[in-house]
C-alpha cells in the first residue's frame, strides 16, 4: 500500500502546487470540448466535400498561422503577462467556435466558411500555444516541469478518449453543431482556473523589453544550441508527416474499413486511452535525454507502420492504442528537454519554435498526406508517416550517440584526466586555468537544470 501511495505521489507530485492544479482541472473540461470540435469539424467537412484533399487543407489552413508567424508569437509570449494572454486567446477560441456551431444549426454553412474559421483560430494559437507552454515552469517551477508537462499530456489524451467518443454520439443522433457549442462553453473552465489563480505564487519571469533583433536572436539562440537544435528538426519531421491522425484516421474508418462516425470516434479514443498510459509512465519515471527522444520516435515510427499495416479493425484498434503510448512519450520528451534546456528569456520564442514545427508544419504534412491517401488509400498516408518518424528517430539516435563520443574524448584530454596536466592548469593545480583550456561552458543553465526526479497541443492533429 505504501508502495502503491509513494507511486501515485510522484505521478501527480505537480497538482501539489495550487495553481497548477485549478489549470489541470479546468483543462480537463477544455480539452473534452477541443476534441469534440476536432472530430465535429473533421467530420463536417467530408460531409459537405466528400474529399480527402478538403479535410487536408481545412486542417492545414489551422495551422498555416503558426507555419509563417509561429516565431512572432514566441516574442509576444516573452513581452507579456501570459495569465492574461492565454485569459484572452481561450476567450476569443470560445468565440470562434461558438460561431462555427452557430453557422451549422442554422444550416447556412459552406466549406470557404470552416476554412476562414479555421485559419482565424490558427492564428488565436499562433500566441495562445507557447505561451501556453511556457506558463507551465511558470507554475510549477524546473523540479516539476517534466512532471507536469507528462500531466498535460494525460490530460489531452483524456480528453482524446471522451471527447471523440461523445462527438460521435452526438453526430449520430442530434448532429454535429452541438460539437461546436460543447467546445465554445468548455473553454469557460480553463479561463475561471486563470482568473482564479494566486499570482504571489507565480514564478514569474522577467518581461522582454521590446528592442530591434528579438526574433531573430531567438532564432540564432534556437540554432547554436545543439540541446534544443536536435529535439526541433526530428520534431519538424515527425510533425509535417507523422501527426495527421485527424486527417487519416476518419479516411481509415471509412474507406479501409467501411465504418461510419462511431468507429472514428472509437480510433480516436483508443490512441486516447494508450497515450494516458504513455504520459503516466512519463510522469513518474522518465527523465528528458537524448536517448529517450531518439527511442520514442522510433517506437512511434515502427507503431505508425503497424497501423498502417493492421488487415482488420480489431487489429487496428489494439495497434492504435499502442501509437497513442509511444507519441505521448515522444512528445512529452521533447518538449521537456526545449522547456528545461532554453534560457529563461528565450523560453516563449523556443517554445514557438516547437509549436511551428510541431502544429505549423501541418499546412505542409497534411495536404501531402491528403494527396497520397486520396490516390493510394489511406494505409499509405499512415505509411508514408511511420517511415519518416522512424528515419527522423535513427538520426537523433546517432546524433545522440556521437555526442557522447565527442564527450567522451573531450574529458579523455580535459586536464582532471591527462597526469601532469595540472602544471599546465596553474602551477601545481592552485592558479587558474588558462582561458585556451577551460572547459566548454555547460549548455544548460542551473536555473533550468532537469529535474532531480507540451498538447500535443489542445488542438488535434
Amino acid at each position: 500500500m505504501n508502495r502503491v501511495r509513494h507511486a501515485l505521489a510522484t505521478t501527480f507530485r505537480s497538482l501539489e502546487v495550487r495553481n497548477y492544479r485549478l489549470y489541470f482541472f479546468g483543462q480537463i473540461v477544455s480539452i473534452t470540448g477541443t476534441w469534440m470540435q476536432s472530430v465535429g469539424q473533421a467530420w463536417l467537412m467530408l460531409q459537405l466535400t466528400g474529399s480527402a484533399v478538403a479535410l487536408g487543407t481545412v486542417t492545414a489552413l489551422q495551422f498555416l498561422p503558426i507555419l509563417l508567424l509561429g516565431p512572432w508569437g514566441g516574442v509576444v509570449a516573452d513581452r507579456f503577462d501570459k495569465r492574461r494572454l492565454l485569459v484572452l486567446t481561450q476567450s476569443t477560441s470560445a468565440a470562434l467556435a461558438m460561431v462555427l456551431g452557430v453557422l451549422v444549426a442554422t444550416g447556412v454553412v459552406e466549406p470557404w466558411m470552416v476554412y476562414v474559421l479555421a485559419l482565424l483560430l490558427g492564428t488565436v494559437t499562433l500566441v495562445d500555444m507557447p505561451a501556453r507552454q511556457s506558463f507551465v515552469i511558470e507554475m510549477v517551477g524546473p523540479d516539476h516541469v517534466t512532471n507536469a508537462v507528462s500531466l498535460n499530456s494525460v490530460v489531452v489524451n483524456a480528453g482524446r478518449i471522451v471527447g471523440p467518443a461523445v462527438a460521435g454520439v452526438l453526430i449520430a443522433t442530434v448532429g454535429i453543431a452541438v460539437c461546436f457549442f460543447a467546445n465554445g462553453a468548455s473553454y469557460l473552465a480553463v479561463i475561471a482556473g486563470l482568473v482564479a489563480m494566486r499570482q504571489a505564487e507565480l514564478r514569474r519571469t522577467a518581461r522582454v523589453q521590446r528592442t530591434r533583433g528579438q526574433l531573430r536572436e531567438g532564432l540564432r539562440y534556437a540554432w547554436s544550441t545543439r540541446e534544443l537544435r536536435v529535439p526541433l528538426l526530428v520534431m519538424a519531421v515527425v510533425g509535417t508527416l507523422g501527426f495527421n491522425f485527424s486527417v487519416l484516421l476518419p479516411l481509415m474508418a471509412r474507406f479501409a474499413f467501411h465504418r461510419g462516425a462511431a468507429v472514428y470516434g472509437e480510433l480516436f479514443s483508443l490512441m486516447g486511452v494508450g497515450a494516458v498510459a504513455g504520459g503516466l509512465v512519463v510522469a513518474a519515471k522518465a527523465r528528458p535525454n537524448g536517448r529517450l527522444l531518439a527511442g520514442s520516435a522510433v517506437a512511434f515510427g515502427v507503431a505508425i507502420l503497424g497501423a498502417a499495416a493492421a488487415p482488420t479493425l480489431a487489429a487496428e484498434m489494439v495497434v492504435i492504442a499502442a501509437v497513442g503510448v509511444v507519441s505521448i512519450a515522444f512528445i512529452s520528451t521533447a518538449n521537456s528537454i526545449l522547456q528545461l534546456r532554453s534560457r529563461d528569456d528565450m523560453r516563449g520564442r523556443v517554445m514557438a519554435l516547437y509549436a511551428m514545427v510541431f502544429l505549423g508544419t501541418t499546412p505542409l504534412g497534411a495536404p501531402i498526406v491528403g494527396f497520397v491517401a486520396e490516390h493510394f488509400g489511406p494505409r499509405a498516408g499512415l505509411a508514408l508517416g511511420g517511415a519518416a518518424t522512424l528515419l527522423a528517430g535513427l538520426a537523433a539516435a546517432w546524433a545522440a550517440r556521437a555526442q557522447r563520443a565527442r564527450e567522451g574524448t573531450m574529458e579523455a584530454v580535459s586536464p582532471t584526466a591527462v597526469p601532469g596536466a595540472s602544471a599546465l592548469a596553474g602551477g601545481r593545480g592552485t592558479g587558474p586555468t588558462p582561458r585556451h583550456l577551460e572547459p566548454p561552458p555547460a549548455s544548460t543553465p542551473d536555473r533550468a537544470r532537469p529535474p532531480t526526479t507540451g498538447p500535443r497541443s489542445a488542438i488535434a492533429r
